[in-house]
Order: structure tokens, then C-alpha cells, then sequence
């Protein structure tokens, strides 16, 4: 793999100084020889003020979080990120400028099936950057559509290991947890992109649905497992409730209750705390018996 390296340059104002000064003295030379009637001389100063000249075509700018490959004669000589005005071999005719700046692309939406098999949409932004102009430029042939397609593959890939919603903390799910989600979709697509020399900065769920023609029924069977889910809760918290009373009475209270008053007391306190309505007291004169 080709990789990065520094190219030899030079700061370009003071050469742009030192040219303009040899042009200058080139210039006198060649009118000194043309007043002392010397061929030689005049060919040999009009000779050295146009390499002068060509040595003009050294210089180049480099703007800031900008970095510029150089090519001598299709070979790779080196980036230079150093910025303003600098100069370098006049033969090196290829400086072609790569930005370094901190891009980000938003992906279309992309209709794909979840783990469960629904099929739902789903884009991601991506944040990126160049860090390798020599991997970017030789590695790939087109850097941005490589970032382009390679991040929806990852997101196509991330969509499919996991479930839209997951009641169960003990499973990741793409809409219950969008930043561990966020995180594997950086993983794969820096895995990708590693090869063209692109960091990935960042990447978050943009858009999350499941697709029309599912969406109703999705809705209500996501409804219905949030009641389940719920019912569960509250039924486990009532045992544990109730658990908890018939103990304290026992411990404190020094109350002993038969089988009969533990399994009355036990229907009567489940009802009024798994009740969706409050619960109405009935008042009880006579005995249990």
C-alpha cells in the first residue's frame, strides 16, 4: 500500500526573492554581453535566465487543513500540508489538492430487514476526514463515492444483525439503544474505510421507521408487548409486595395466619395493586368461618 509521507519543499516567498533577483541579474547579464559584443555570454545568461524563469513554475499554495500530492512524472514524491506559499522541483508538473477538513454524509433511506425479518428504514449521518492523502488519492479511485457506498453497506450490515425493538435489556435493538447502535455502525464503516486512508469521526441513526406497508400492525403488536411488558413488571413487583407484607406481619407483628387468611389476604392485596380500576373495600363483621 502506498502511505503518506512528506514531500521535500521550501518556503516560497523567500524563494520568490531569490528568483526575482535572479531574473534581474540574469536580465543585466545578458544586456552586459550585448554591449561588450560577446555571443557566448549572451546565449549562456539568455540560457541561465530561462531556467529562472522555469523554476518560476515551483511554486504553489497550499491552503489551510489542505494537503497537496505531488507527482514526479507518475511516481509519488510525498504530501505537503505545510500551508501558504511553497516551492518545490519545477519538474513535479501533478500537485493535486486534497482537503483534510471534517466532512459528513447522510445516507439515503435504506429499506432493509431488521433480525426479526421486518422490514424497516433506516439512514445514518456519518462524520469523516482525511488522514492518509496518499491512501485516499492512490488507494481508491473515487474517495467520496468509496465513503458513499461503503457506509450503507456497513448500515444494511448493522440493520440486519439487530431487532427494531427489544423488550429484553440483555439484547441491543436499533430504536432502544441508538448509541451503542451509533458505535457499531462507526466500528464496520471504519472498518471499511480504513484501506482509503479515512478516519470516521462519528455516526448516528438519522432516520428509523418501519416501513409503510407494516408499520400498522408493527405499531399495534409493539403496543401490545409494551402492555405485556408492563403487566409483567407490575405482577412481579405485587408478589414481592405482597411477599414482603405477609412477612412483616409474621416477623412483626407476631401475627400467625393460616393457609385459608394467607391465600384470602394474598387474592384480596394481587387485586387492588394489579387493578387497572380502584379497588372498592368491602367491610367484613362476621368472621372468616
Amino acid at each position: 500500500m502506498i502511505t503518506e509521507k512528506n514531500a521535500f519543499t521550501v518556503n516560497g516567498y523567500g524563494m520568490v526573492a531569490g528568483l526575482l533577483l535572479s531574473q534581474l541579474v540574469s536580465a543585466g547579464m545578458v544586456m552586459r554581453g550585448m554591449a561588450m559584443g560577446d555571443p557566448v555570454a549572451i546565449v549562456g545568461w539568455i540560457l541561465a535566465s530561462l531556467i529562472v524563469a522555469f523554476c518560476w513554475h515551483g511554486l504553489f499554495m497550499v491552503a489551510p487543513n489542505q494537503g497537496k500530492v505531488l507527482q514526479l512524472f507518475g511516481k509519488y514524491v510525498g504530501t505537503e500540508h505545510v500551508t501558504g506559499l511553497r516551492w518545490t522541483n519545477p519538474l513535479i508538473f501533478t500537485r493535486t489538492p486534497i482537503s483534510l477538513r471534517v466532512r459528513n454524509f447522510e445516507s439515503g433511506k435504506l429499506k432493509v430487514n431488521d433480525a426479526n425479518g421486518n422490514p424497516i428504514e433506516i439512514a445514518a449521518v456519518v462524520v469523516w476526514k482525511v488522514v492518509d492523502s496518499a491512501e485516499a488519492y492512490f488507494e481508491v479511485d473515487d474517495y467520496e463515492s468509496f465513503v458513499t457506498i461503503q457506509s450503507e453497506a456497513a448500515l444494511r450490515n448493522v440493520a440486519n444483525e439487530y431487532p427494531y425493538d427489544n423488550h429484553s435489556d440483555k439484547v441491543l435493538s436499533l430504536r432502544g439503544d441508538p448509541v451503542a447502535i451509533a458505535g457499531k455502525i462507526r466500528e464496520q464503516v471504519q472498518e471499511r474505510l480504513g484501506k482509503a486512508g479515512i478516519e470516521v469521526i462519528e455516526t448516528r441513526i438519522s432516520h428509523l421507521a418501519y416501513a409503510p406497508e407494516i408499520a400498522q400492525a408493527m405499531l399495534r403488536k409493539q403496543q401490545a408487548s409494551a402492555v405485556l411488558a408492563a403487566r409483567q413488571l407490575i405482577v412481579r413487583g405485587a408478589v414481592e409486595m405482597v411477599t414482603d407484607a405477609i412477612r412483616s406481619l409474621a416477623e412483626t407483628q407476631e401475627l400467625e395466619l393460616d393457609e385459608e387468611r394467607k391465600a384470602n389476604m394474598v387474592n384480596n392485596l394481587l387485586v387492588v395493586i394489579c387493578g387497572e380500576q380502584q379497588a372498592q373495600p368491602v367491610i367484613n363483621s362476621g368472621s372468616l368461618y
